[in-house]
């Protein structure tokens, strides 16, 4: 009897910590659109974290990549969860200037940049570092 007890009160317990954990583990999203934000304010690692954690709470955010130097967001996200506008909008409400610059397909940033969303954070002068801005995004 009272090893039922001990049994009943360990499962309810681990039933308890897994729904505790499953409102705080992000549910991955599946990206099958990728918005190039043209971003103004950024200076410095800071603001790429405060960005990024922004985005995080963002319902459909899957991926957050800042390039802190040229000024980008690259946003991996599911678009029938959110959209580029909404995404931009919610990087302007953290105290940055953010426009919605390109939407692409994951497929067409990989054949643009050379490189999976998420693969490699965006270095100075984005996309690897190459120092001639990003190839994959039109200059405005």
């Amino acid at each position: 009897m009272k090893s039922n007890l001990i049994t009943i009160v360990i499962v309810s317990m681990a039933i308890t910590l897994l729904s505790v954990l499953g409102f705080h583990v992000r549910v991955g999203s599946t990206v099958d659109s990728v918005a190039v934000l043209r971003t103004t304010g950024i200076t410095c690692g800071s603001c790429s974290a405060k960005i990024t954690k922004v985005l995080e709470t963002l319902k459909g955010v899957a991926i957050t990549e800042v390039d802190v130097d040229g000024g980008w967001v690259v946003v991996g996200y599911d678009s029938k969860t959110v959209n580029p506008v909404n995404i931009a909008n919610t990087v302007t409400g953290a105290g940055f200037g953010s426009t919605v610059n390109q939407v692409l397909t994951p497929e067409l940033f990989k054949l643009m940049s050379g490189r999976d969303i998420g693969t490699n954070t965006i270095s100075s002068g984005c996309c690897g570092g190459n120092g001639g801005g990003c190839g994959f995004i039109k200059k405005s």
